[in-house]
């Protein structure tokens, strides 16, 4: 009897461990198909928005399909392949310049059509542009160079931006109020004042003379100190524009230590004094040629690079001919992983009233925006916002096309390619985005992917060919079969 007993127990204890056993069994199937569902994009939809060449398609919805189970894509197949196991930088933003230029276009247009660039830009309606740039005092898109102080006053006892409230301030407010959360905004010098300078010339180069460091220094808070009192919040500067070129238009140039030692010395001590630690300060802001020296300059120099958050860059190393120097980016990334990149500025130069819808204009900006996010790229940042029909005012003649023009004769806005591309990006990757690998089989075809923080994936996908061309998006065990038409843009939610 006890021996019955004594089996009782253990058949029981048995068919407990069994059921149990089971159920961990279950659990861990069901865990293994959320996770399988996880990796499967079968079934699920896709959103095809298109901008093309000799089309009305602009940022147009064209296609709603879902993803179907794939095959082993084939050498005779074009494919887009996105691994969203394997992830990069974080998103911070793409905006453009509010320049002296574009705020006094943008005067002069009717109420309904400021309103209406405003929104194009800024809202979510429009392309959702969320970083501004601006000049510290006057660039060549100013009507005429101008400082903040009276010349000689070294210890900027005259300070005043009152210059900027009567056109550039009113429009940057409007622009930030549409703004709601992840306003990265920020500003650049082009020059000292003449008398800080070896030339003792705002234009032409020229470099900052030693015993003006501090002064010069200071007067990047004083900006930033003005700027905040009106409501705008600063997030950061970079150091000079365009340090090695010496123009015909507001000017000054650094030698890669000449700059390290102005960040170590005195403009990072000076904000952290100033109580503006939290500011963020950008190196270089020059083209990708010269870029890799600089870096090394300057990220190698510990003390000088605890003041830097990271490199900006611009696109004019094209301008002998040469290709776009992307490796450059990818070699910064790769040796110093903890300092950002940020384009600072793109434009189409030699401007053309007869080329407004020159599609090679776009096309730039989709191969830049492209191959610069791929290349470990957190913020993307256009040059003016908006020209009037001469490419201008520009105090020097150097005149060059914006993404939206203004015709000052007839009050009308004009709507360019370029406008549209960016907005391929911009309008449906948001801040935080994380980049997603992602790769095509044909150079006919160049691509960039991220996932969006509320899980969403955005593929955009651009062909500069004179031939439309199918392709396949492939993600894990699923594609979906698409057609881009020639010369086009495409954005793909899923």
């Amino acid at each position: 009897m006890k021996n019955k007993f004594f089996g009782l127990i253990v058949l029981s204890l048995l068919t407990m461990s069994c059921l149990n056993s089971k159920k961990e069994a279950l659990e861990i199937t069901d865990l293994k198909t959320e996770e399988n569902q996880e990796k499967s994009f079968i079934n699920l939809k896709v959103e095809v928005f298109t901008t093309a060449e000799d089309t009305d398609l602009r940022l147009a919805k064209t296609n709603e399909i879902v993803f179907n189970t794939t095959n082993q894509p084939t050498e005779a197949e074009v494919s887009v392949f996105v691994n969203p196991n394997k992830t990069f930088q974080k998103f911070m933003g793409i905006g453009g310049a509010i320049t002296d230029a574009s705020a006094e276009v943008f005067a002069k247009l009717s109420p309904e059509k400021q309103e209406e660039l405003l929104q194009s830009y800024f809202s979510k309606e429009g392309i959702s542009y969320n970083v501004i740039r601006t000049s510290i005092h006057s660039c060549d898109f100013s009507s005429a160079s101008h400082t903040y102080i009276k010349e000689g006053d070294a210890e900027l006892k005259t300070f005043s931006i009152e210059h900027d409230k009567e056109y550039r301030i009113p429009m940057i407010k409007r622009a930030t109020a549409l703004i709601k959360d992840d306003l990265v905004f920020y500003a650049s010098p082009w020059s000292p004042p003449a008398f800080m300078k070896t030339n003792k010339d705002m234009l032409h180069g020229g470099k900052l003379l030693p015993e003006y460091n501090q002064a010069w220094a200071n007067y990047y808070v004083k900006f930033i100190e003005a700027y905040e009192a009106e409501g705008i919040p600063v997030w950061g500067v970079t150091i000079q524009n365009e340090p090695m070129a010496v123009q015909i238009w507001e000017s000054c140039i650094y030698t890669a230590e000449e700059e390290r030692d102005f960040l170590k010395n005195y403009l990072g001590p000076t904000f952290e004094k100033a109580g503006m630690g939290d500011k963020n300060i950008v190196v270089w802001d020059h083209n990708r040629d010269l870029i890799s020296h600089r870096a090394n300059t300057i990220f190698e120099d510990s003390e000088a690079a605890k003041y830097a958050w990271g490199i900006g860059f611009h696109w004019y190393e094209t301008w002998a001919g040469g290709e776009p120097m992307y490796d450059n980016l990818k070699n910064i990334k790769e040796s110093y992983p903890t300092k950002n990149l940020l384009f600072t500025e793109g434009c189409q130069e030699k401007f053309d009233v007869t080329q407004y819808q020159r599609w090679s204009n776009a096309e730039r900006y989709g191969n830049s925006m492209i191959n610069d996010f791929n290349s470990g790229v957190v913020g993307w940042t256009d040059w003016n916002i908006l020209l009037d029909e001469t490419g201008g005012p520009n105090h020097v003649g150097n005149l060059c096309f914006a993404p939206i023009h203004a015709d000052t004769n007839t009050g009308e806005l004009i709507y360019t390619p370029s406008y549209y591309y960016i907005g391929h990006f911009s309008k449906f990757i948001n801040p935080e985005a994380i980049r997603v690998s992602t790769t095509t089989s044909r150079s006919t075809l160049e691509s960039t992917t991220f996932k969006n923080l509320d899980g969403s994936m955005v593929t955009v996908v651009m062909n500069k060919t004179n031939e439309a061309i199918s392709y396949k998006l492939i993600l894990n065990d699923s594609e979906v079969s698409l057609q881009i038409p020639k010369h086009a843009m495409q954005t793909l939610v899923y």
